[in-house]
């Protein structure tokens, strides 16, 4: 039986899961891994908590030693070689190790070389010391330079994933933090309504926020934005997202797609026999609305290794795509989201529901609010995404949701699922399922509603708004101009005072007991409507309209 050679260029997430895969399922085949850094299997997502402390030894930041897999594994793992070139035709990778140049052949070829950061032009930003995040030694770079130079001020240029965790690991250390991010909101995945969470988040950590704006020179470590706003920073942190690393694979003369990204089949297959790539190098298939993406995460590159590694061993699998499924820890809040924001919706006939609902019973102590959005097509009913925001079960909500994606399950089925109930971990109505009951109402259109973006043309039009919160709230929290105030206790004595001929969208905080007077109200033959996620959304949007 002739054995194969297959050579991985690149040692971490995906590259290092096709191999240690493609090991187990072939004993006897010779695989050799080329990293072009000191370090293969790191973990790069917990970079930014090695700057704080809370991961306490730069040790653990590698999963496997090198050491262990090459004894485990039987892999021949070449650290700090870079290849620098493919001959497809030869199929041979030359490589450089200690200034010297070499020659490798292929059976296979995997390419794993992920992404790099985007550069930055700004004038300037040479003369002061900056940084990016994507591997140890970035991360050494910048602990050395904290160590030796005590800084109090840092910039972070870029309000994505990466930023905030950057962000709120060097607040933990003790360093000022100024934002700067050139969208309208801080992490730009999430809808604008869902993203301001975040913002009151970094705002009650006395983090200042620079949004729609952008660096557009440096002067003696002084910061200049496009808003014509300045200040002073010790070094800067720059996280404006990621390009596939692909020049080796265009070099090669293999097709590439979307922001350059390697194009690949649903066996990982590039345009070129024997070449095969993983992981943020690739264009993947969004898989809810199938177009081109690129998805820079690890869950996907890891399965993408696993994958491939079973397809080249003859198991049948395939690369059915992604849905981009994120969650981020960011001070007191965890932030979630999968599949497609509205944004990326546009093509469907979608609909939109916000929920607000405890963590767990509310009667248990420690209950926090979970702030939940969820996005679905009027048309069949599925789940095209959802966003959520809170202190605790976050995660256990968002994977629900994805898993139910993945399962194709529709949106109203998620009043049928049998979650987990105790007073200590949920409700007995989980969100999850009040989810499933506001979207059959939505779909049988027992409950009509409007959105937060639409309070303003709706009062021009005239129509009236009732809010059916009590006192206190209304005065503590702020209310929608001009509207009436009825208590819902007091609602079924005090209803004819709202106009019948009239427009009539109800609203509390939420929308679940203005859903209830949206019923009443219609019983009573009025036009009603209810305001979909209620003053809690709509508040956090439009504070220079609500009267406080």
């Amino acid at each position: 039986m002739l054995h194969k050679k297959v050579v991985v260029i690149g040692g971490v997430a995906g590259g290092m899961s096709f191999a240690t895969r493609y090991r187990r399922l072939n004993q006897d085949d010779q695989i050799i891994v080329f990293e072009k850094g000191p370090y293969v299997s790191f973990a790069n997502c917990g970079l930014p908590y090695y700057l704080s402390g809370v991961i306490n030894s730069r040790s653990r930041l590698l999963v496997v030693k090198e050491k262990e897999l090459v004894e485990r594994f039987n892999l021949d793992i070449r650290s700090q070689s870079e290849v620098i070139s493919i001959d497809p035709k030869l199929k041979q990778v030359t490589y450089r190790f200690n200034n010297e140049v070499s020659f490798e052949s292929y059976d296979e070829l995997v390419i794993s070389t992920g992404a790099k950061p985007i550069k930055l032009d700004i004038k300037g930003l040479d003369l002061i010391p900056h940084f990016e995040l994507r591997n140890i030694p970035d991360l050494d770079y910048i602990m050395e330079f904290i160590k030796e130079n005590n800084p109090n001020h840092a910039t972070i240029i870029g309000a994505g994933f990466i930023g905030l965790e950057v962000l709120e690991n060097l607040k933990k250390k003790g360093i000022d933090v100024t934002l700067v991010e050139k969208s309208k909101e801080v992490l730009p995945v999430l809808d604008d309504e869902m993203a301001r969470f975040a913002r009151i988040e970094l705002e009650k950590h006395g983090v200042p926020i620079f949004t729609d704006d952008e660096v557009i020179k440096i002067e003696d470590n002084q910061v200049y934005l496009k808003s014509n706003h300045d200040f002073k920073t010790d070094f800067i942190v720059t996280s404006v997202g990621v390009l596939p690393d692909t020049s080796l694979a265009r070099d090669a003369g293999i097709n590439l797609g979307l922001k350059g990204g390697i194009l690949v089949d649903h066996n990982y297959q590039t345009s070129i026999p024997h070449i095969y790539a993983v992981g943020d190098a690739i264009v993947v298939k969004q898989q809810i609305n199938q177009k081109d993406t690129l998805i820079s995460l690890a869950s996907p590159a890891n399965r993408q290794g696993r994958q491939l590694a079973d397809i080249l061993s003859g198991l049948k699998v395939s690369n059915q795509g992604s849905i981009g499924t994120s969650i981020i820890q960011l001070f007191d809040l965890s932030i979630g989201s999968t599949g497609l924001n509205e944004k990326m919706a546009k093509d469907f006939n979608y609909g939109v529901m916000h929920l607000l609902s405890n963590n767990h019973a509310s009667y248990y102590p420690n209950a926090t609010p979970i702030n939940l959005k969820v996005i679905f097509n009027k048309d069949d009913e599925m789940i095209l995404g959802a966003q959520a925001i809170g202190v605790d079960g976050i995660d256990k909500r968002i994977d629900v949701l994805a898993t139910a994606i993945k399962a194709k399950l529709k949106v109203s089925d998620l009043q049928e699922l049998e979650l987990s109930y105790a007073p200590p971990y949920s409700s007995a109505k989980d969100i999850i399922n009040l989810a499933g009951y506001v979207a059959s109402n939505i779909l049988n259109k027992v409950t009509r509603q409007v959105h937060h973006d639409e309070v303003e043309a709706l009062l021009e039009e005239g129509a009236v708004f009732v809010d059916v919160r009590n006192l206190m709230e209304r005065l503590s929290y702020g209310f929608i101009k001009d509207s009436i105030h009825i208590d819902i206790n007091q609602l079924s004595k005090q209803y004819e005072l709202i106009p019948k001929d009239k427009k009539i969208i109800t609203y509390c905080q939420s929308g679940t007991r203005s859903y209830n007077a949206e019923m009443f109200l219609r019983s009573k033959g009025y036009d009603v409507y209810n305001l979909d996620g209620g003053y809690d959304i709509y508040g956090l949007q439009n504070k220079e309209n609500r009267i406080v």
